[in-house]
């Protein structure tokens, strides 16, 4: 497979946007990934902005941001947007958005992804290309009750030290949802495995995701 360096030939600090609708999407989706940009030595500059979140969810996402960007450089948002309303709500997003906008110059962007079933997330993924129209998206999976996992086309192998590191860092913060039937280790290990077999993962384990726009540049 043919792979992109992202810390290749770089001095400055990468920016990175992490964009969720809900508190631990971000964690679910590209948690990993994170830990692996970590684990590589890669400098970053981490923004992390959750759109809905309860009091107790909104503790819960600035513990995992601390978790997950380790010692790096984050600056943590919680909106209070309703769950499940975030479309009904769009106006009030869509400026939440170009506030983001106006502090923001991402390297970087990680969001939802366009097909997901989750009407909050597919808003999320629409803002993001609407706001960001000339920069680097990827675009994370959750699995759901929903099942609507579908072919993502840009993979990220993770050592053992990222996707275990995952998982525990997940059952770390989100104590409020450990008792769903859904949040369980072997869901979210089970489909890095089945990314890690499609990428062929040295480790066995990857996250994958949506790229709809890569340029390709010659310049050293």
């Amino acid at each position: 497979m043919i792979g992109l360096n992202l810390g290749r030939g770089r001095t400055a600090p990468l920016t990175i946007l992490c964009l969720g609708a809900h508190s631990d999407d971000i964690e679910i989706g590209c948690g990993g990934t994170l830990l692996e940009l970590r684990r590589a030595g890669l400098a970053a500059k981490f923004h992390w902005v959750v759109f809905s979140a309860s009091a107790t969810r909104a503790d819960e996402a600035r513990k995992a941001a601390a978790l997950f960007t380790q010692d790096s450089e984050a600056e943590v948002s919680v909106e209070d947007f309703l769950d499940g309303f975030l479309p009904y709500s769009g106006g009030a997003v869509k400026e939440s958005f170009e506030e983001i906008r106006i502090r923001v110059d991402p390297d970087l962007i990680f969001t939802h992804w366009q097909g997901d079933a989750h009407q909050d997330h597919r808003l999320i993924s629409e803002l993001t290309w609407n706001t960001f129209r000339n920069h680097l998206i990827l675009e994370y999976e959750i699995p759901k009750f929903d099942g609507d996992l579908g072919r993502p086309n840009f993979f990220v192998p993770l050592e053992p030290s990222s996707y275990l590191g995952k998982v525990d860092h997940l059952f770390a913060a989100f104590e409020s949802q450990r008792a769903k039937p859904w949040f369980a280790r072997e869901t979210f290990l089970g489909l890095m495995r089945i990314r890690g077999m499609e990428s062929n993962s040295a480790s066995g384990y990857a996250e994958a995701f949506y790229a709809r726009k890569l340029t390709l540049s010659a310049d050293a």
